[in-house]
C-alpha cells in the first residue's frame, strides 16, 4: 500500500520500521519540528526524522496541517491510508478523509479506557492489571474513532518507558497485519461505557505525594520514569526516584523512617531502590546513602 506515517517520539519508531519491512509504499513521513535538547539547546530531530532520514525517506515537519497548502500538499501524495502514532499534532478534516482507507491511529491503551495524551502513565497510576494497544480509525473526536484490532499486556511492576516500549511493539505488530487484510477487521464502535481520559502528564504530579497509600506513591514512581521523573525535595535539594519498594512502617506522611531511607506514607511506607542527586548519576540506594546524610524523624514536605 501507498502510505503515509505520521509520528514523533520513540513509541512511533517500531511501527515505522514494521511498514518498512513489511514492504509498503511511504511515501512521505510527518514528524514534529525538531526541538531544543540537552543542556546546549540544540535544535534536535525527532526519533521519527532520525530513523526515517536513515531509511531514506521523505520527511516533512510541518507546525499545523490546518493551512491550505499542506492541506493540498498532503492530498497530492494520493495515499491508500495514512498511519498515525503518537504524531502530536491535530489532524484537520482534509487530512482525515484524503487517504482512500482513511487515517489508522495506534494508540497505547484498551479503548475506550484511557483516551487522550498520556494513557500509559494514566493505567500506571490507576493500578490497572492490563493495558495495551488499540489500532482505530481516526475521525474528529479525541481517540473516539471505531477499533479495528486490539492487543494486550500485563502491566505488573513496570515502568512507563518500559511499558510504553513494550506496547509499541506490540502496536507495530497489529498495525501489519491489519493493513495486510483491511477487509479482514470490520471496524467496531467504542461503547460509551468504560470511558476514562488520560489528561497530559503535568510535570508537577511527579512531585511524590506521601498523603497517598505506599501503594500508590510506589505507582506513582513508574508511572513517571522515565519522564518527567518522581521525586522529593529534602535539606533543600531535589532527590529523583527511579525505583522503589513497598515496606511497613508506620508514622506521619513523609516521615523518616529509619537510616535507609524508608519513607512513611499514609498507609504502609516506600524504600526507594534507585535513587539520584541533581546533577549526578542515578545509583542504587546503600551507594547514594554512603554521600548523603539521612536522619530519621525528618518529615518530607
Amino acid at each position: 500500500m501507498r502510505i503515509a506515517f505520521m509520528g514523533t517520539p520513540d513509541f512511533a519508531v517500531p511501527t515505522l520500521q514494521a511498514l518498512v519491512d513489511a514492504g509498503h509504499e511511504i511515501a512521505a513521513v510527518y514528524s514534529q519540528p525538531p526541538r531544543p535538547a540537552n543542556r546546549g539547546k540544540k535544535l534536535t530531530p525527532s526519533p521519527v526524522q532520525q530513523r526515517a532520514e536513515q531509511l531514506g525517506l521523505e520527511v516533512r515537519t510541518p507546525v499545523s496541517l490546518k493551512g491550505e497548502d499542506e492541506k493540498r500538499a498532503f492530498a497530492a501524495l494520493d495515499l491508500d491510508a495514512c498511519v498515525v502514532a503518537a504524531y502530536g499534532l491535530i489532524l484537520p478534516r482534509a487530512v482525515l478523509d484524503a487517504p482512500r482507507h482513511g487515517c489508522l491511529n495506534v494508540h497505547g491503551s484498551l479503548l475506550p479506557r484511557w483516551r487522550g495524551a498520556a494513557p500509559v502513565q494514566r493505567a500506571i497510576l490507576a493500578g490497572d492489571g492490563q493495558t495495551g494497544v488499540t489500532i482505530m480509525q481516526m475521525e474528529a473526536g479525541l481517540d473516539t474513532g471505531p477499533m479495528l484490532l486490539k492487543g494486550e499486556t500485563a502491566v505488573d511492576g513496570k515502568t512507563a518507558g518500559e511499558l510504553t516500549s513494550e506496547i509499541a511493539q506490540i502496536g507495530a505488530r497489529l498495525m501489519v497485519q491489519v493493513l495486510g487484510d483491511l477487509g479482514a477487521y470490520p471496524p467496531q464502535v467504542q461503547p460509551d461505557e468504560g470511558v476514562t481520559y488520560a489528561a497530559k502528564i503535568d510535570k508537577a504530579e511527579a512531585r511524590l505525594d506521601f498523603t497517598c497509600s505506599a501503594i500508590e506513591v510506589e505507582r506513582q514512581v513508574r508511572a513517571f520514569n522515565p519522564m518527567p521523573g518522581a521525586f522529593f525535595e529534602l535539606n533543600g535539594e531535589r532527590v529523583r526516584v527511579h525505583s522503589a519498594e513497598v515496606v511497613e512502617g508506620t508514622a506521619a506522611p513523609g516521615s523518616i523512617l529509619d537510616d535507609r531511607l524508608a519513607i512513611a506514607c499514609a498507609n504502609g511506607a516506600i524504600r526507594p531502590v534507585i535513587i539520584q542527586r541533581a546533577g549526578r548519576p542515578a545509583m542504587a540506594l546503600d551507594d547514594f546513602l554512603r554521600g548523603f546524610a539521612v536522619v530519621p524523624g525528618t518529615v518530607i514536605a
